[in-house]
This record gives structure tokens, sequence and C-alpha cells, in this order.
């Protein structure tokens, strides 16, 4: 497929999703899209409104051909050398509450390979497109961080499994924010917004989380990577996961995977 055609995919699954969500908050009641409707592809219950979203990019994006892994619907094969991995609603605990912090993210990706991703924020008017062959263009720039002491770092909320490593990393950080929207953060560390986005070892990211940034960081000069040091690589298996890091470099990175790992509580 040409790039046009490419990027045709993600628009076109980016406005079928918007439109719907939009469309849901404005005739469902609140109660009915928080409802629970089933388990989704990753293993996770699926909400009505996620339901709604997934339904109306899997539709919209039919006609096109393409594979398409969803975080609700799991691995649709059509045949194709060419993927839509997509989550339509990220952060759809936000989007529930009220809270207007929550977007659609996808990224095209051909032969196993991510080539290029969108996201958008749904309660704004503002999305974030990225190609591969872009580097340095637009938008995507890192502050060029080297050190987790004074860094300015987004979070995913503390777990049991990742308590320790959740204070290690705040301890040493000069400021802290908990967004709850994984895209949205990885997004705010390309763009030198950030200097990093840290899942801190709760195992909570599956490859739709994921790989958009993997687009975005190749352009702006970040690092996508694992705090265990696991390859964040392309499957069709959701129930895979991964602790996902973000950074502003590699050896921004490679800190944070020490601390996530417990070797030693401070790193220069």
């Amino acid at each position: 497929m040409s790039d046009d055609a490419l990027a045709e995919v993600l628009t076109t699954a980016a406005d079928a999703a918007t439109d719907a969500f939009l469309e849901a908050r404005r005739r469902v009641a609140p109660g009915e899209l928080s409802r629970t409707v089933g388990i989704g592809g990753d293993g996770t219950p699926t909400s009505r409104l996620d339901q709604i979203v997934d339904e109306a990019v899997l539709a919209a994006v039919d006609r096109l051909g393409v594979n398409v892994l969803s975080e609700e619907a799991g691995w649709v094969d059509r045949g194709s050398a060419v993927t839509l991995a997509v989550d339509p609603v990220d952060g759809t605990a936000n989007a529930l509450a009220g809270v207007p912090l929550c977007t659609f993210s996808a990224a095209v990706v051909v032969d196993g390979q991510p080539v290029g991703a969108l996201t958008r924020w749904l309660d704004g008017a503002r999305d974030w497109l990225c190609w591969n062959d872009e580097p340095g263009g637009g938008p995507w720039v890192t502050t060029g961080r080297r050190q987790l002491q004074g860094a300015a770092v987004s979070l995913l909320r503390p777990q049991p499994a990742s308590w320790a490593a959740w204070c290690r990393i705040s301890e040493q950080a000069s400021r802290v924010r908990i967004l709850s929207c994984s895209t949205l953060e990885a997004v705010l560390v390309c763009t030198g917004a950030t200097d990093a986005f840290v899942d801190a070892g709760a195992d909570v990211h599956r490859y739709v989380d994921l790989v958009a940034a993997v687009v975005y960081a190749r352009a702006a000069g970040a690092t996508v990577a694992d705090g265990f040091g696991r390859a964040v690589e392309f499957d069709t298996d959701l129930t895979r996961r991964w602790s996902g890091v973000v950074a502003a470099s590699t050896e921004l990175a490679e800190q944070l995977q020490a601390v996530i790992a417990g070797a030693g509580a401070e790193v220069g």
C-alpha cells in the first residue's frame, strides 16, 4: 500500500472513533456507557463505551482490507501484510468519569514493523500524526534529558507489584504526573513536554498501548523500552504484557530500567 493509502487507514479509523465517541456521549446515559459488556481481546473487561467505539472502527476500516489488532476485538485476520494496531479509547476510566484525558491511538504495521501512527485527543481538536521518514520533523523532539534525578516523569498509578519501584522513581524525580492515559503520556515525551513516561513494573501495557510511541520515538530521538528489558515487538496475542518505558534518551531509559529492577535506590 502507498503512504497515502496507509494514512487513509489511520484517518478513517480515527474519524470513525471520534464520531462514535461523541455520539455515545450525547445519546447514551453515563451508567450505560460504564456497564461491562464482556471481556475484550486483551482479557480485561470491556465497557459499553469501548464496545461502541471499537465496533465503529472495525466497520469503517472493513472496506480497506487490512488486518486489525484491537484491544477490544482482538486479532482480525484479513490476510493482509498491513495491520491496524488500535486502542479505540485509551483512558476509558477518565472518559467515563468525565475527565477530559482520553485518546484514540493507532499505528499501521507493515510486515510486523510500525511505519506510521496517529493519536487523537478525543475531548479536543488535536491530532499527532507521524511517519518513520520524518526524523526531527514537526513537533517530534525530546527534552534530551539523560538523568532521572530531577526529571519530570509521568507514572502509571502505583500497584502492589510496582509500589517499591514507583516510590524510588518518584523520590528522584522533580515532578510526577499521573494522567491515566498512556498513549497521551507517550506523546508528551516525544514532543518534549515531559522527560519520561513509566509503568514502574506492573506489566500493564499491551502492544496497542506502545506501538504508536515506537513510531513517535524514532522521529523524536526518544527511546521506547520495557522495564525488564523485554523486546517491544508485534504480537497478535493481546494477553502479552510489558512495563512500558518511554524516555527522552537511552541513558534515562536505562536508569529507569535499573530502578525498576531494584538495582540500587539511587541512580545519579
